[in-house]
């Protein structure tokens, strides 16, 4: 199940960010993400304040990923050909997906992508929107076996410390859609 995050989550979503960081630096990186930059506590906490955080719970309570969704556009998507004009509120846009080492591989990512587009058909958005680091390529496969384009790619300066190319692609979301869930 897939439900906004409570204070109660918080330190497992710091767990879920130190696991993937850990992971990577033990087996090599996806996200291009750095320990003790982003993701952070702090970046979950500013996300639960402002109601933007999800997690993914299991029947046993065990919290197997979280996200932040909301409508905040870096400005580096100015310059890219999104499929879908759309401004504001009308895009709902994926930050921060992140499933811990020991869940991956149980469909767990695409459970939270189909999550994101019932929520976003709730909102009434015309698009989902998400950038990811360029190597990358789990998360790209994931996007583009769902019906994400891929809409270009632009030099980032995360966090005002990293430069990076990241991958930009969206996906239009429609009234009618196979991936109606209910969201709680």
């Amino acid at each position: 199940m897939i439900r906004k995050a409570t204070e109660k989550d918080l330190n497992e979503v710091e767990a879920i960010y130190n696991e993937v960081l850990d992971f990577e630096a033990a087996n090599g990186s996806y996200t291009n993400w750095k320990k003790g930059l982003y993701p952070t506590r702090a970046d979950g906490a500013k996300a639960l304040a402002d109601g933007t955080l999800y997690v993914g719970e299991d029947e046993t309570g065990y919290l197997y990923g979280c996200v932040i969704l909301n409508h905040i556009q870096p400005k580096e998507y100015d310059a890219i050909p999104w499929k879908v004009e759309a401004q504001g509120s009308e895009v709902l846009v994926i930050h921060t997906l992140c499933i811990r080492p020991d869940c991956n591989g149980r469909g767990h990512g695409k459970e939270f992508v189909l999550f994101v587009e019932a929520y976003a058909r709730g909102l009434k958005c015309k698009t989902v929107r998400l950038d990811t680091y360029e190597g990358n390529k789990p998360a790209i496969q994931l996007y583009s076996r769902m019906g994400y384009e891929l809409r270009g790619t632009s030099l980032f300066h995360f966090q005002n410390v990293i430069w990076e190319t990241l991958v930009c692609m969206d996906k239009e979301i429609t009234e009618s859609g196979s991936t109606m869930r209910k969201i709680t």
